[in-house]
């Protein structure tokens, strides 16, 4: 026995574009379908096979063929009228199951920062000491990005004295 999948060929997955379609075949259950069902009859009888094409008979029983838009099937209206827009209340945004808070952020954009472990250490310790000592509920993210806006703000404000400038030429 192979483990190897069975995939689609190119021909099945895709199709040409300079050909015209070839016309909608709409399957409809008929009505001596849904009489001879043995889950609406109740028993176990063999169902009256309505299908009209060869093949289709064994393997789709209580089905009738129509070609779509033909006069006589009452379902074609609806099947090409355009679907009402759907009408519902506003939902708050969900991140992964949950309902976003009103209070955070939505961040669109993205860096990638590496630190030592030491330094992850040190976060992860100081998010401890925000939740346990001050009841501060911050992720480290936040934490990060509360402490650049602290040093560009003290940037602004002190310029050539400020805490970065000093840091960064090791004074």
């Amino acid at each position: 026995m192979t483990r190897r999948p069975v995939l689609p060929g190119a021909s099945e997955l895709f199709r040409r574009t300079d050909t015209p379609p070839a016309p909608e075949v709409t399957e409809l259950p008929s009505v001596a379908a849904t009489t001879t069902s043995p889950a609406l009859r109740g028993s176990s009888a063999q169902p009256r096979r309505t299908a009209s094409v060869p093949g289709v008979e064994e393997a789709m029983p209580g089905l009738t063929l129509v070609p779509a838009g033909a006069e006589a099937d009452p379902l074609a209206a609806f099947r090409t009228a355009p679907a009402p827009a759907p009408t519902m209340a506003p939902q708050p945004p969900r991140t992964r199951g949950k309902a976003v808070r009103p209070d955070r952020t939505k961040h669109d954009e993205k860096i990638t920062v590496y630190i030592s472990a030491e330094e992850l250490l040190a976060l992860e310790s100081a998010r401890l000491t925000l939740r346990g000592q001050h009841g501060v509920a911050a992720d480290r993210g936040r934490i990060v990005r509360e402490a650049i806006s602290v040093l560009l703000a003290d940037l602004a404000e002190s310029g050539e004295d400020s805490v970065l400038v000093r840091r960064l030429r090791g004074r």
